[in-house]
C-alpha cells in the first residue's frame, strides 16, 4: 500500500507579469503554516516529493518542509505545463522505495488527478488544500483510475 498526498499551492497573488513567477500572498503563507502545524501534530513524513517548478509551488514546498520531513524531492516544470496524463506518468516513475509521495501542483489538473485516482466526483482543491489518498497498489507503476481511496482533506 502506498500513500499519495496531493497539495494545491497556497493562495497566490495576481500579476501583470508571467504566471509562472506568481508568488504566495501573506494570507496564502499563513494558511500553509496552519496546515503545516496540523501535519506536524499528525507526524506526517514524506518519502518523495514531486513539486512544480513555479514560484508559488516552490514557496509552498518550502513552508510545508518546515513541518514535514521530506526524504527526497524533485522540482519539475512538467507539473506546471502538464495534464492528467503527464502527472500520471510522473507518479508512475516515483522511486520504487517510496511508500509516501507528496505532489504539489496546480488546478485544475491536481483536482482532476484526485478525482481520477479515487474515481469519485470532482473534488475541487482550493489554494492550500490537501487531499490524502491511500493507494491500493504495491508499486507506483500500478497507479491508475480508481486505485485510491480519499482518506482525508485538509486545509
Amino acid at each position: 500500500m502506498k500513500y499519495l498526498i496531493l497539495l494545491r499551492h497556497g493562495e497566490a497573488g495576481f500579476s501583470d507579469s508571467v504566471d509562472f513567477q506568481r508568488q504566495l500572498t501573506p494570507n496564502g503563507k499563513e494558511s500553509l503554516h496552519r496546515l503545516g502545524e496540523i501535519l506536524r501534530s499528525g507526524g506526517m513524513k514524506v518519502d518523495f516529493m514531486h513539486c512544480s517548478a513555479a514560484t508559488r509551488t516552490r514557496e509552498t514546498a518550502e513552508i510545508i518542509m518546515k513541518y514535514v520531513s521530506v526524504e527526497s524531492l524533485e522540482y519539475t516544470r512538467d507539473i506546471y505545463e502538464g495534464n492528467l496524463e503527464s502527472l500520471m506518468n510522473l507518479l508512475e516513475n516515483t522511486p520504487k522505495e517510496a511508500e509516501s509521495c507528496l505532489l504539489i501542483g496546480h488546478n485544475p489538473t491536481i483536482s482532476l488527478l484526485l478525482s481520477h485516482l479515487t474515481n469519485e466526483g470532482y473534488v475541487g482543491l482550493k489554494p492550500g488544500m490537501m487531499g490524502i489518498v491511500e493507494l491500493e497498489i504495491s508499486d507506483w507503476p500500478m497507479i491508475g483510475l480508481g486505485t485510491g481511496i480519499l482518506k482525508e482533506v485538509l486545509q
